[in-house]
């Protein structure tokens, strides 16, 4: 873990009509660590990801990301080249009906990525997660646990600074989970300077982290390690 946080929130409250799904969070989520957020379905988690990203307008409170304010319309766009969020849902940030290498293809010309800097990323990101052999599927062919590989490739299709995960593994079987857990573990020793926020509700994936929040009804409970 390094001095500076990966995200902090201060006095963070938000609301969907008269639901609070957030109520005056106040934390500071470490950088260069497998940080998560557990707890069950309907308690924010969701919601502070979405603020954390900048997919999600802040309501009330102040929300800093690499030193710099997310209320920032400018300091949102610097960050975007920097973070990568994965929302949650299987394969909820692919196009179904392109392939393979075309999602990913699609996601590197987002970040202005030469033809020849993205052949060399989807070939490497395909390897590592054992998509290789699958290039021309369409995505909407995958499994769940294919999906969520091929989701995580367009995440870190950028190599981001930080990476937010919310809920990867809900709804892919045991044996795709550990492989997907794997995964992430081989991508942090090539990248141990990446920060990875994770929201779960499993007890045994929180295990895994290396410090974590606990959340209930919008709020912060605990934090620290496992």
């Amino acid at each position: 873990m390094t001095g500076e946080p990966a995200a902090r929130l201060q006095g963070v409250t938000h609301r969907y009509g008269e639901i609070a799904a957030l109520s005056d969070v106040t934390l500071d989520i470490p950088a260069g660590c497998m940080a998560g957020l557990i707890g069950p379905d309907g308690v924010g988690k969701s919601t502070l990801l979405a603020i954390v990203s900048g997919v999600r307008r802040i309501q009330s409170g102040s929300v800093t990301v690499f030193g710099g304010d997310m209320a920032s319309t400018a300091h949102r766009r610097a960050c975007s080249r920097r973070v990568a969020y994965m929302p949650q849902g299987l394969g909820r940030n692919l196009y179904p009906t392109l392939s393979v290498r075309e999602n990913l293809d699609f996601f590197g010309r987002l970040f202005a990525q030469s033809e020849a800097e993205r052949a060399v990323r989807i070939h490497a990101l395909l390897e590592a997660t054992g998509l290789a052999p699958f290039p021309d599927r369409p995505a909407g062919k995958l499994s769940g646990g294919m999906k969520q590989k091929l989701s995580l490739c367009s995440a870190l299709i950028h190599d981001p600074d930080l990476l937010i995960l919310d809920e990867p593994t809900t709804g892919i079987d045991p044996l795709s989970r550990e492989q997907f857990w794997e995964l992430i573990a081989s991508i942090r020793l090539d990248r141990p300077h990446m920060s990875v926020i994770v929201a779960t509700a499993y007890m045994e994936e929180a295990e895994r982290f290396d410090w974590l929040a606990a959340m209930m009804d919008g709020r912060i409970i605990a934090e620290g390690t496992p």
